[in-house]
């Protein structure tokens, strides 16, 4: 049966009383495209129950940060800041388009890549000072003794790998928006007291990163920020922006620190690639065609 060519946003409440409104630049560039395209543009509360009921809609369906309930539903989400954006029929990022690209420095612009960067280092991290203090810096996100599917092994046992491969002092992070359990701050503290050299902090990236020698996390977008700081980095998950990193689950652990002693990576290179060519910037003038040809990735009839 063709479907109605219509799509409904499914966005929580302040999201979608902006898009409505025409004052989210990105949202309102989407519907720009589809109502451009023929469609009609509908808005729904992302809740429980308009998500149940988005399973037998006709039509298509847009979700903001979630996974689509629909095989015609797409998430969007941005590419770790504004006002860059990603169009994806997935939510796991490490099985977004641009993870499964190949990134080939040779085919670009050293100087455009270089002054690019440069813009968005200044925009984003004005007084950052990239330096090297000798520690590896190790941002710690949730669930701290699980080991999920798309990770290849808990953050404790990642962090006992650091201390058992690096000799550098390490300084871990607990993340200042995840609640930790008694048993997950215990086994921190067993690892700090077997460890002088571990240090135990929380957030405070604008002081470590711009810092450290290198990286080495799950896939937290700390790792991502420290390309502009030309911040060698050990992944041990899965992620999009896994490139020029030393990655566990693609190339294993032996592999992916050696990498840290690699000559340094394109990065210039990497965050014009990643961000101006494979993901949507809502402020430059190609965005709707960005949009467009990302939608038709997932199979709409643009």
């Amino acid at each position: 049966m063709a479907q109605a060519r219509v799509v409904r946003f499914y966005l929580d409440p302040p999201l979608k009383r902006s898009a409505e409104r025409g004052q989210h630049n990105f949202l309102t560039l989407v519907a720009e495209t589809l109502i451009e395209a023929g469609f009609r543009v509908a808005y729904h509360r992302d809740s429980a129950e308009e998500r149940e009921k988005s399973r037998g809609r006709n039509g298509f369906a847009l979700f903001h940060m979630a996974p689509p309930t629909t095989q015609r539903g797409v998430t969007i989400r941005r590419a770790y800041h504004y006002p860059f954006w990603a169009i994806e029929p997935q939510a796991e990022r490490w099985h977004w388009h641009v993870a499964r690209s190949r990134f080939n420095p040779e085919t670009l612009d050293p100087a455009l890549a270089k002054r690019f960067t440069e813009f968005w280092r200044k925009r984003l991290f004005a007084g950052w000072q990239a330096r090297d203090d000798g520690f590896v810096y190790v941002p710690l996100q949730g669930r701290l003794a699980d080991h999920r599917a798309f990770q290849t092994c808990s953050p404790i046992a990642m962090l006992n790998e650091v201390l058992a491969r690096d000799p550098r002092p390490v300084v871990a992070t607990l993340h200042p928006g995840e609640t930790y359990s008694v048993a997950e701050l215990s086994a921190l503290q067993a690892l700090v007291d077997a460890h002088p050299r571990l240090t135990l902090a929380s957030g405070q990236m604008d002081r470590f990163l711009p810092a450290c020698s290198c990286v080495v996390t799950q896939n937290s977008s700390a790792a991502f920020n420290g390309y502009f700081f030309e911040k060698p980095t050990v992944l041990f998950a899965q992620v999009d922006f896994h490139h020029i990193a030393g990655s566990v689950p693609r190339d294993g652990v032996d592999a992916a620190f050696a990498a840290r002693k690699a000559p340094l990576p394109a990065y210039a290179c990497y965050l014009w690639w990643y961000w101006q060519h494979m993901s949507i910037n809502a402020g430059h003038p190609s965005a709707k065609v960005r949009i467009a040809q990302a939608l038709r990735r997932a199979g709409w009839p643009m």
